[in-house]
């Protein structure tokens, strides 16, 4: 680390939203310097001390990056009218600068902070304009100490200015009154972070601030990272010790008591299931429960269609040349009749045939229809395959940035002006997004709700599609039967078939399932690269980009992290006039394949409609992918084009949102759908390395799909039933909701069949 002091004698460009700056700093030893840092407000003449070092820009030559700094006020004339004529204080040029120093000397800064109103004997400034004066310098030297406050505790400058724009000039306050407030209200502040900030205040190790914050830190992890609604309590008080360092279970009355005001205030929820205490945030425990409080409602308050189903549907046939299986009949029989209906089943069993079929009858009678997906791509592809509009349940609901907070235009006082509303991909769906579809639901509107029930649960918290099919409240349809495949085509057979346990068939006459076999992983690795750089497009016709490489890991030889940096080195390799820019370990260049990694509600953005008119908007989500369209280094800003014609521009402080795409894990696909499916078979524990995760994998492709690695892995992949078991209560609470509902009102199914799988 080297450390340089010295004026600042220009500010070449500064971005205000993250504060990343360029500088000329005028050092003591009377060197010109280029740095560039993220720093607080800063104004020409201020004195900096930094500590960095130096980098060679390719484009901007030798560059000073600086990791900590403080600030100085300026001691020489020349600095401080540099500082005061900087632009800082609106009405203040280089002549009334000069003016006070000439009036005030090296005590110019002195006279400001302690009796301002003196400014207003120097000519040119009312008592008014003291004042302004006295604030701007006063606001940005609050805004520098709060942020070297919390450089002090070790948090770097970026995270630094990411918590002053939140709490502002209460930062220092706020923190040091409860440090553990930054893990609910800072992205990227975690419980180790502000426990370090808190031990450091003195706070003791065994304390009630400490417990709360560790119980209510680990209710939120299980849920936002496993999906899980509630805890077992002595689970929770186990995972929590860990994290503490100490064992809770000999602190009883310490855990007891904080549990016992968490419950007043209240944060969490205690209560009994199968004989076992268990506890819950609050949130998740009402979301839940509201949930299977909707759901019924509109179980039970279908209005009734009066139509012959039977003729019906026949006409479909008729004008599609297809013939409906047994199954799918029931299917659209169903969501005809009942105000709630689930239809599950995997590729090939016809779901969105009986879309179509239920969309044309209803629109047809003259209700209105709504088509929407947890995902962008997953709403292109209901687009696509049923002709109707689809969207994103975000934007169906009018999704509106308020903050760091999102609400929608649709809600419980602004329901949705539609009589059915069709859901795909619902095993994406979590309980947070399920609760705000549902809420926007008038009574009486037709819920549809289309998934298979094989695929990985959402990455949010709850597991709604199977707590809806377990709970045995709701019409559920299984789709069984499989449309006849062209004979030289596996996909659909061998996803079946690894979804109920077995090999898949491996026909060298195939033309869209292969296995090549390797047993070294730098095998796999090379041979990945060489699937999606050459071989493949020449197979397939197809370019590089509509191969997708998805992994079950990130970290490995042919782990997902390895294979993004060789494919980006061959698809998208360094060159001249190509800008590219670190982030993080990674590199991004123009041109790069990415993807958005968490939900950023306010990011704008621009679309590009089919007409070519251009529309603003808010919001890109975890899992959009799209391209690096340009970089624009002087500015710090990077473009880049999602793939439903978003166009996003990122801040340098928003890049660490973004990961390359070249290979993304498996996890992360669900919902999409791409022409070509590469996955490396890799070993790993088998929480992970497991059938529901190749299933998930394999039903992603659409045209082809290679499986690259040892066959013994692929065997103990299809052989591994485990599935993350999540604790949630909507299941409970749905067939709670149910026997109310029948005790008071009676049966609610106008169905004439039950839920038995076909």
């Amino acid at each position: 680390m080297q450390r340089l002091k010295g004026t600042v004698s220009a500010i070449v460009f500064r971005n205000e939203q993250n504060g990343y700056t360029v500088l000329d700093l005028e050092t003591t030893d009377g060197n010109d310097v280029t740095c560039v840092g993220n720093f607080p407000a800063l104004s020409v003449g201020a004195v900096l001390d930094v500590s960095g070092k130096f980098t060679v820009h390719k484009v901007y030559g030798e560059q000073f990056v600086a990791e900590n700094y403080t600030v100085c006020d300026p001691t020489s004339r020349d600095g401080i009218v540099k500082y005061l004529a900087s632009g800082l204080i609106k009405g203040v040029g280089e002549v009334t600068a000069n003016n006070i120093y000439n009036a005030f000397g090296n005590d110019t800064f002195g006279v400001i902070e302690r009796n301002p109103m003196l400014l207003s004997n120097v000519k040119g400034i009312s008592k008014k304009k003291a004042m302004d004066i006295a604030n701007a310098v006063s606001e940005l030297k609050v805004m520098q100490e709060q942020i070297m406050f919390l450089q002090s505790y070790g948090i770097t400058v970026n995270l630094a200015l990411k918590i002053y724009n939140i709490y502002k000039t209460e930062t220092k306050s706020l923190v040091l009154a409860n440090p553990y407030r930054l893990i609910d209200d800072v992205d990227g502040v975690g419980f180790v972070t502000a426990d370090k900030i808190a031990q450091s205040m003195g706070v003791e190790p065994l304390s009630e601030f400490r417990v709360r914050a560790a119980l209510v830190y680990e209710l939120k992890e299980a849920a936002e990272k496993q999906g899980n609604t509630y805890l077992v309590f002595d689970d929770l008080l186990k995972i929590c010790g860990e994290l503490l360092g100490e064992d809770l279970s000999l602190h009883g009355k310490l855990v007891e008591d904080s549990v016992a005001k968490m419950v007043l205030e209240p944060v969490v929820k205690l209560f009994e299931t199968d004989g076992q205490r268990c506890i819950s945030l609050v949130k998740y425990y009402k979301l839940e429960k509201a949930v299977a409080s909707r759901l019924i409602t509109l179980n039970h308050d279908a209005r009734r269609i009066m139509m012959d189903a039977d003729s019906l549907i026949a006409q479909f046939e008729q004008i599609h040349n297809i013939t409906f299986h047994a199954s799918q009949l029931g299917a659209v029989k169903s969501a005809l009749i009942n105000g709630v209906t689930v239809i599950t089943g995997g590729p090939g069993t016809g779901k969105t045939t009986i879309i179509r079929c239920i969309a044309e009858i209803l629109t047809s009678h003259g209700l209105r229809l709504e088509f929407c997906a947890p995902t962008g791509r997953a709403a292109k592809r209901l687009s696509q395959s049923t002709g109707s509009d689809a969207k994103t349940i975000h934007r169906l609901l009018g999704f509106e940035a308020h903050g760091d907070k999102m609400q929608f235009k649709y809600n419980r006082g602004n329901t949705l002006p539609c009589d059915v509303v069709i859901v795909d991909e619902l095993s994406m769906v979590d309980v947070s997004v399920m609760y705000s579809l549902l809420s926007a639901l008038e009574n009486g509107t037709r819920l549809i709700l289309v998934g298979d029930k094989d695929q990985l649960p959402s990455v949010g918290a709850g597991n709604v599609l199977a707590d809806i099919i377990r709970s045995g409240v709701i019409e559920i349809r299984y789709l069984t039967h499989i449309y006849r495949q062209s004979e030289d085509s596996l996909i659909v057979t061998n996803a079946h078939l690894i979804n109920k346990g077995k090999m898949p068939e491996i026909n060298n006459k195939s033309r869209d399932f292969f296995v090549m076999s390797y047993n070294d992983f730098q095998q796999v690795s090379d041979t990945v690269v060489e699937l999606v750089t050459t071989r493949l497009p020449k197979f397939t016709g197809l370019p590089s980009s509509d191969i997708q490489v998805l992994g079950a890991l990130k970290s490995g030889v042919a782990g997902v992290e390895n294979l993004n940096v060789r494919l980006q080195n061959a698809l998208n390799p360094r060159q001249y006039g190509k800008t590219e820019i670190n982030v993080g370990k990674s590199v991004l260049r123009e041109g790069d394949r990415v993807m958005q990694t968490v939900n950023n509600y306010e990011l704008p953005f621009v679309r590009f409609g089919e007409d070519g008119t251009l529309f603003d908007g808010q919001g890109v989500f975890n899992g959009d992918i799209g391209f690096v369209r340009r970089i624009d280094r002087a500015n710090g800003i990077m473009e880049v084009q999602f793939d439903d014609n978003r166009l996003a521009t990122y801040s340098e402080q928003e890049l660490s949102d973004l990961q390359l795409a070249y290979a993304i894990t498996i996890h992360k696909s669900q919902g999409s759908e791409f022409d070509v499916v590469v996955v490396p078979l890799v070993s790993g524990p088998p929480t992970i390395i497991n059938k529901n995760l190749l299933y998930t994998a394999i039903t992603r492709a659409r045209r082809a799909v290679v499986l690259v690695g040892s066959r013994k892995i692929l065997a103990l992949m299809v052989h591994n039933n485990y599935v993350a078991a999540r604790t949630t209560n909507l299941c409970r609470f749905l067939q709670e909701e149910d026997a109310v509902h029948r005790r008071f009102f009676g049966t609610a199914s106008q169905s004439d069949s039950g839920n038995d799988e076909d």
